[in-house]
């Protein structure tokens, strides 16, 4: 296993194979290509090292002796890990690519395959992992703002996004206008905005956390 120590928020390039050479050599790669990396030689011996909070990407061979690449990637699901995953095989099986990219792989390739193909394919499943940390940290940011609201300024901030005029709030909610503005004022100071446009893009982020299933 590669020892060096990264600072935590560098993402880390994953390698896992049981074939020194080929860890030797793709570590080797991914090294050149200034990304940081960490080998192992078997699926139980990362997951042991697994820290979820650490940005990165994992290759994985599909064949490997105690699990194998995809019962792996299966096991990461399992522990709510997203890191995005590549799988390498020198089989070619149709249907084990089949099941590892319907399970969520970045991609399925074939040994030996070209270099430039596989920098690429890594540096993807990189900004994949770093789009959807983003996401994680502005829905974090936006529920802990939301919360700030009462009930009943929520009630109003989710009737604003919807587009809806002051008079049209007080109807659906049975309050008067007066009270709507006192409301939408209120969000408004709270979250630190100033336009609807704002509060759009904050629920926008709930809502693609809920779809996401996080």
């Amino acid at each position: 296993m590669n020892e060096s120590a990264e600072p935590a928020a560098e993402p880390v390039v994953v390698i896992i194979d049981d074939d020194d050479a080929v860890r030797d050599a793709l570590s080797a790669l991914v090294e050149v290509a200034g990304l940081a990396v960490r080998t192992f030689g078997s699926a139980p011996e990362f997951l042991r090292h697994h820290s979820p909070d650490r940005p990165g990407c994992v290759v994985a061979d599909l064949r490997m002796p105690v699990m194998d690449g995809l019962e792996l990637q299966e096991e990461l699901a399992r522990r709510g890990s997203e890191l995005p995953v590549i799988i390498i095989t020198a089989h070619g099986e149709v249907s084990a690519a089949v099941t590892a990219l319907r399970a969520g792989a970045v991609d399925f390739l074939e040994k030996p395959f070209d270099d430039g193909v596989f920098l690429r394919r890594v540096h993807e499943a990189l900004q994949r992992d770093a789009r959807r940390r983003r996401d994680r940290s502005a829905a974090a940011s936006a529920l802990a703002k939301l919360a700030l609201l009462s009930p009943r300024e929520r009630d109003v901030a989710a009737l604003m996004v919807e587009g809806c005029a002051n008079k049209t709030i007080a109807n659906r909610l049975g309050i008067g206008v007066r009270t709507v503005e006192t409301h939408r004022a209120n969000v408004m100071a709270k979250l630190g905005i100033r336009t609807v446009a704002e509060l759009m893009r904050l629920w926008l982020h709930l809502e693609e956390d809920r779809e996401d299933g996080r």
